[in-house]
């Protein structure tokens, strides 16, 4: 299993905070995963938050479980929230769950 620090990126400016994930989402890594943002999101306060994550090779229910629980703490704290760039496997179980129609999804590339 990666290190949190090697799974997580952070980046912000101009009030949006670009959270970039790498790697596996699942319940091993989830809990960490959140922990790190909830703490980024609360100490920031940013105007937006984006979930990037087009390096994520394999996300189970956590993954999905991960990614409600910050589109509530953000929409609780009037944070926008958005997934940027999701890959085509997270994408199935965004569509199969139903979330991509109640949270933006940002894609550059048309697929």
């Amino acid at each position: 299993m990666k290190c949190i620090a090697e799974m997580i990126e952070f980046r912000t400016a101009d009030g949006i905070m670009n959270v970039k994930l790498k790697g596996d989402i699942d319940h091993h890594s989830a809990k960490a995963i959140r922990n790190r943002i909830d703490s980024e999101l609360f100490i920031s306060s940013p105007e937006e938050i984006r979930l990037d994550l087009s390096d994520i090779d394999f996300m189970d229910s956590s993954g999905l479980g991960l990614i409600l629980g910050r589109y509530q703490a953000a929409t609780e704290m009037g944070i926008d929230f958005s997934l940027f760039e999701p890959s085509e496997s997270v994408c199935k179980i965004l569509k199969l769950s139903g979330c991509e129609k109640m949270i933006n999804i940002v894609r550059r590339k048309q697929k």
